[in-house]
This record gives C-alpha cells, structure tokens and sequence, in this order.
C-alpha cells in the first residue's frame, strides 16, 4: 500500500482539513483510501474515519516501536495511505511527524498556512526541506499544499515561487465550514462536529490528486508480518470482556479494539447512555469525557454494577477516563462533585489546565493486571485532571516520562482492579496480559 505523509510547519495550521480533503479527493479519483495518524491522537482519526469509511491506524514509534509501527501500517486495507502528522514536522522528541516518516520511508507533502503570504509560502516550504539534512532521518519532503489559499494570482504567486525540488499539490480555500471546533482535550470528534461534505468536496477538486499518487511510495515492511507478531487467534472465541463504548469513553485506538476482538468475545456497552454492565469476564474502560457525563453516569446502573463484580473479583481495566469513572468522586469544572464506582481509593477533579501531555514508561512494581513486577510499558498521557488518592492507596507502576523525568506513579489498583492515567497501544503486550488473567 503506497502512501505519503501531510506535515505540517506548526500546529494549527489545518493539517486535519488538508487530510480529509485529501481521502475525499483520492475517493473521488476512484481510489480506496487508508486513513492514519502520526503520534497517540484520538480525535483526528475520528475524523478520518467518518471521511473514508473505515478506522484510521495510529502510528507513533514511541508507544509500537518502528516495527511495530510497520506492522501497524500494514494492517492497512487500500491503494494508498494518507497519514496526518502530528503538530510542526519536526516537533516531538519521541515521535515526530519527520521520524514517522523516515520509519516508512514516504515523501511528506508539507501543509503551510497561506493565508498571508505568498512568494513566503513558498521560502517556508524550502526551508522544512532543507532542514531535513541537519536532523537524523533521511526525509524527502516532496512538496506543497497550500492551506487557507485563494485562487487566482493568489495561487499563481505560490505555485511560481515553488523551486523545481518542490512539487504542488493544490491548495485548501478559506473557508469557515472548513474550520473545526476545539476543547481542552482537542478538537471536537469526527461524530460530533463533522465538516460538511459539499466544503470537503470543494476543498477537494482543488487538490492535485494524481500528483500526489505518483509522489506516493511503497513504504519499509516490518521484519515481523502483522499476523505473526502476536500469535494466531480466533475471533469471538475466549472470555466475554464489557468494553464502554459512548460519548464518555470514546478514546480506543483500532488495534486495541482488534485486538480484543482476535481474542475475546467484546461486548460493548454505553454507560453513559443508562446500560448496565453486561454479564462479563473482564471489563475494559477506555478514555474520554467522564468529566463531560459525570450527573449521567453517577445516576445510571453501570458503575455500580461494576463495583459489584470488581469486589468478586472480576478484572476491571480503566484508562484515563476509565480511571476517573473508578475512583469514589469526579469534580467536574462547574465545581459539582458526582459519585463514581468507589472502587480506587482517589478523589478525581478537573482542572483549567492540562495537568500531563508526555510519552511515558511505566515500570511495574509488582505483578499486575496488564503486566509483570519489573515490566515496562510504554504509553503516552493527556489530561487536564488531577488525582487526590487516599494515602494507602497501592501503586502500580513508577513513571519515566519522555523526558526522562523520574519519581511519578501511576496505576492505582485495588482488587483485580487497574485505573491508569496512561494510555498504551497493544503493541506493547499490555492487553494480551490483561486478556491471559481473564
């Protein structure tokens, strides 16, 4: 499967609005497009998936490793991958857009806001390649897109200034339908404040696709083929594992649901929405907005349920939001306090500003549900909430961040019971540990 990777100079320059316009251009042009995104996002690849009709892969070398990655890659389904990068081409210490690509070995078509500037676009754009020779990876940035960029003498004056190294690749028009919403986790979801698709569409004839597929390249294949990385499995067979799936717990990355499904029966349920617990072997709680449905979850059946079979002993797995709807409180950023399960010894209230955003490593103090004493795990953490725990409240795991920071933790535990403030990828061997004690 050929692709390329959409850089961006910084954040916000419209990385997103510039992929979704590419999918719906490849799609136009007769092609079946596999979405993807650079670095542990969630929420643009729910955006992703709504433009090309099926779930985006994550690729971050930090939480898979650059085999891993590969694998992650090939488990794509289509004539060519379009992957977003994630902030400027260069930013991240663990996993910039740049080692992304160097990873895959794909051109990357930079996104420059154009919106004032013209002949500078284009000095911008030869800058980003140029740079390419003073970092580690071999980069081949191929060209342009032009966002926030009128036709006419405006698009002419870019195309012009563009050296014969550079190619162009189209422009993004202004436009307000073309912009997306954010909140203090990002911006808002791809089923919550979805472009409209006549602005996608338009946005998308401006685009060059049929130089943008000979630009595209087969990329490095991993050393490991995907169906051998883990063992072979079959599907619906194994325990039944409750996985929340609403508008509180939205934060699942593709593989981690396949990989549930190659071992597990997944029974998913929407707490948030009044389902109770589901009969169950084990219960997986990703991330998301708890704190945005803490009145709706304290009064519905689920968390309660779920307290009942964690004191029976049934594994009971939260992530971030998972971890906050396990705790006894959530304070929400109007000030009320809700009742959660009760089940991990920490009061839980969110804050005005995001209180972690780092790639981690978790070592693991002692056995555990997801790992082994002395494991490390590697997982990445956003969240704009703090934790008050109880002071005999049991850590799993002491924290190394991405800047190698020590004297964290993470992990309460209680029961057969894990809540973390960190996210990780399958890749890491996290859920099969979680699935081998069910």
């Amino acid at each position: 499967m050929k692709g390329l990777v959409l850089g961006g100079t910084a954040s916000g320059v419209g990385k997103t609005v510039a992929t979704l316009a590419t999918l719906r251009a490849f799609e136009a042009a007769g092609r079946t497009v596999q979405p993807a995104k650079a670095g542990p996002d969630f929420i643009d690849p729910s955006h992703h998936a709504r433009a090309a009709g099926r779930p985006s892969r994550t690729l971050d070398p930090w939480l898979q490793g650059v085999d891993g990655l590969r694998r992650n890659y090939a488990r794509g389904d289509g004539d060519v991958c379009v992957v977003e990068g994630v902030m400027g081409l260069y930013d991240g210490s663990v996993a910039s857009t740049a080692g992304v690509a160097a990873a895959l070995d794909l051109p990357v078509v930079l996104v420059v806001d154009a919106s004032a500037g013209m002949e500078s676009v284009a000095a911008t754009a030869l800058g980003f390649r140029e740079y390419a020779d003073r970092t580690e990876h071999d980069l081949d940035v191929a060209g342009v897109i032009a966002q926030r960029a009128h036709g006419g003498r405006h698009e002419s004056g870019i195309r012009d200034a563009l050296p014969d190294s550079l190619g162009y690749f189209g422009r993004i028009p202004p436009s307000d339908d073309l912009e997306i919403p954010d909140r203090h986790l990002g911006l808002h979801g791809g089923d919550e404040a979805a472009l409209p698709d006549d602005a996608l569409d338009e946005a998308a004839e401006t685009l060059r696709t049929d130089r943008l597929l000979d630009a595209a390249r087969e990329p490095t294949p991993p050393e490991v083929p995907p169906g051998e990385a883990r063992g072979a499995a079959t599907a619906g067979d194994g325990p039944r594992v409750a996985v929340a799936d609403d508008d509180a717990f939205r934060f699942v990355y593709p593989a981690t649901r396949e990989r549930l499904r190659e071992r597990a029966t997944v029974v998913p349920f929407a707490p948030a929405a009044g389902d109770d617990l589901p009969d169950c072997d084990g219960v997986y709680l990703p991330g998301g907005y708890p704190e945005l449905h803490a009145e709706a979850l304290a009064e519905g059946p689920a968390l309660g349920s779920i307290a009942d079979a964690a004191a029976e002993g049934t594994p009971v797995l939260g992530e971030c939001g998972g971890l906050m709807a396990l705790a006894e409180t959530l304070t929400t950023a109007d000030g009320d306090t809700h009742e959660m399960a009760g089940i991990l010894p920490a009061s839980i209230e969110r804050r005005e500003r995001y209180q972690a955003l780092d790639h981690v490593e978790l070592r693991a103090r002692s056995d555990t549900l997801t790992a082994g004493a002395g494991d490390r795990l590697r997982g990445h953490e956003f969240h704009y909430s703090a934790a008050d725990a109880d002071g005999d409240a049991r850590f799993a795991f002491d924290v190394v961040r991405g800047t190698g920071i020590d004297g964290d933790r993470d992990g309460l535990t209680e029961h057969r019971t894990l809540g973390t403030y960190c996210h990780v990828h399958p890749e890491s061997g996290a859920f099969d540990a979680f699935l081998d004690g069910l």
